[in-house]
C-alpha cells in the first residue's frame, strides 16, 4: 500500500472498491435465449433443405400394335362412258345417240363396316404407324339416260348403266401428333374393292333390239384421308376417320340384237370413286 506525505505527515488513502460488472438476471437471460430473433438467427445458420421435386409427367403412350372394329357409311360414286359401234340394227346417228345419252354419273350410299388392325411407334409428340382395315360395303351407283327417243323423235329407248361393290379395304401409313390422350393424323395407302359393272339397253324399234354390256374387276386404287383417336382407357381407344378412294376404270363389252339378226357392238367404261366415314374402338396391345 503507498503513502501520501501531505505537510509532513504520512496519509494512507482509503480503499476503493472495485467495479463488478453486472450479471444477466436469470429472468432475462432465458427470455433471450426464446427470443425470436435469436432463434432466427439459429435458423439461419442451418443447411437448407431442396425442395420436392414435381412429379414426372404422366403423358399416354401411343406406342405398340392394336385391333378392333368399326362401323359407318360409304358414298360411291361412278362415271360412265357408252358408246354403240356400227352395224345393222341402229344407224349411225342413232348409234351416236345412244352413246351419248348413255355418258354420266351416279352415286349411292350404303353401310360400311368391319375390323382394323395396325401398329404405332411414338416419338416425342410424333406417332407414326401402318394400320389394315377390311370392310364389307354393297353399294350400287346408278346412272340412266335423260333422252328417250331415238333421232326420229318418236321411236322411245333406254340406256342404264350400275356398278356394284361388296366390299372395301385399305393399307395405310399414318402419321400424327399425340396431345396426351388425342391423336390427330393423316393417313394415306392403297386401296382394294370390286366392280361388277352392267349397262344395259332396249328400243321400241320394230322389231325391238335389246343388249347388255358386263364386266368384273378386282380393283386396286389410291386412298387418302385423316382422323382423330381419343384414349378413354389404357387400353382402349375410340376413332373417326374420313377416307377419299379413287379405283381404275372397268369396261364392259356386249351386243345390241333384234329378232331380224340385226347388231350393233355396245361397251362402257366406268371409274369408281368410294368416300367413307367411320367410327371405330381399338383394344391397344
Amino acid at each position: 500500500m503507498s503513502q501520501i506525505i501531505v505537510a509532513g505527515r504520512s496519509v494512507v488513502p482509503a480503499l476503493q472498491p472495485r467495479p463488478r460488472l453486472n450479471r444477466l438476471p436469470a429472468v432475462f437471460a432465458a427470455a433471450l435465449a426464446t427470443s425470436p430473433l435469436l432463434t432466427a438467427a439459429q435458423a439461419a445458420d442451418l443447411p437448407m433443405k431442396a425442395a420436392a421435386a414435381p412429379a414426372p409427367s404422366s403423358a399416354y403412350n401411343w406406342g405398340g400394335c392394336y385391333a378392333g372394329l368399326n362401323a359407318g357409311a360409304g358414298a360411291s360414286g361412278l362415271n360412265v362412258t357408252s358408246s354403240v359401234g356400227t352395224g345393222t340394227h341402229l344407224s349411225d346417228a342413232d348409234a351416236a345417240l345412244v352413246g351419248s345419252d348413255g355418258t354420266g354419273g351416279g352415286n349411292a350410299t350404303g353401310f360400311l363396316g368391319g375390323g382394323q388392325a395396325g401398329c404405332n411407334w411414338q416419338s416425342g409428340t410424333i406417332v407414326y404407324g401402318l394400320e389394315g382395315d377390311v370392310d364389307y360395303f354393297h353399294s350400287n351407283p346408278q346412272f340412266a339416260n335423260g333422252t328417250n327417243t331415238l333421232s326420229d323423235g318418236v321411236t322411245p329407248f333406254t340406256v342404264a348403266q350400275s356398278v356394284k361393290t361388296d366390299f372395301f379395304a385399305t393399307v395405310r401409313p399414318r402419321i400424327g401428333i399425340a396431345a396426351d390422350r388425342n391423336l390427330g393424323y393423316i393417313t394415306g395407302g392403297v386401296a382394294f374393292s370390286n366392280a361388277s359393272y352392267t349397262q344395259s339397253y332396249a328400243d321400241g324399234l320394230s322389231p325391238p333390239g335389246t343388249g347388255t354390256a358386263t364386266g368384273s374387276k378386282s380393283l386396286t386404287g389410291w386412298t387418302v384421308g385423316a382422323g382423330w383417336e381419343h384414349a378413354f382407357a389404357d387400353h382402349w381407344t375410340f376413332k373417326l376417320e374420313y377416307l377419299y378412294a379413287s379405283f381404275p376404270t372397268t369396261t364392259a363389252t356386249g351386243v345390241i340384237a333384234d329378232s331380224a339378226g340385226g347388231t350393233n357392238p355396245l361397251h362402257g367404261s366406268t371409274d369408281l370413286v368410294v368416300q367413307t366415314l367411320r367410327a371405330g374402338v381399338n383394344f391397344k396391345f
